[in-house]
């Protein structure tokens, strides 16, 4: 049987200490976002566990909405990413 190997680290470690692996993703494709789920794909893209291109292909999204996420998370936090709380922390 032959596993496939997938490119780059097979685990990094984040800033509270704790480990973010491949298996740690959502699911490939995934239609409903929830501040968590955004979260981790923001953290991957960032520790350099996934690149901007990988996390877009797999999930369908697109350069622009990935950088609105990463924005909201490094000035905000993860709450900004709430879909409830777009409001509150758009720029006007």
């Amino acid at each position: 049987m032959y596993v496939r190997r997938e490119k780059g680290p097979l685990f990094v470690t984040l800033a509270d200490g704790s480990r973010l692996t491949r298996s740690d993703l959502p699911p490939r494709g995934e239609h409903r976002w929830v501040a968590r789920r955004k979260a981790v794909v923001v953290h991957a893209v960032t520790s350099g566990l996934l690149t901007e291109e990988e996390a877009c292909e797999i999930y369908g999204l697109s350069t622009e909405e990935l950088n609105g996420w990463r924005v909201a998370m490094e000035t905000w936090g993860p709450r900004a990413l709430r879909a409830t709380a777009v409001q509150k922390y758009r720029k006007v």
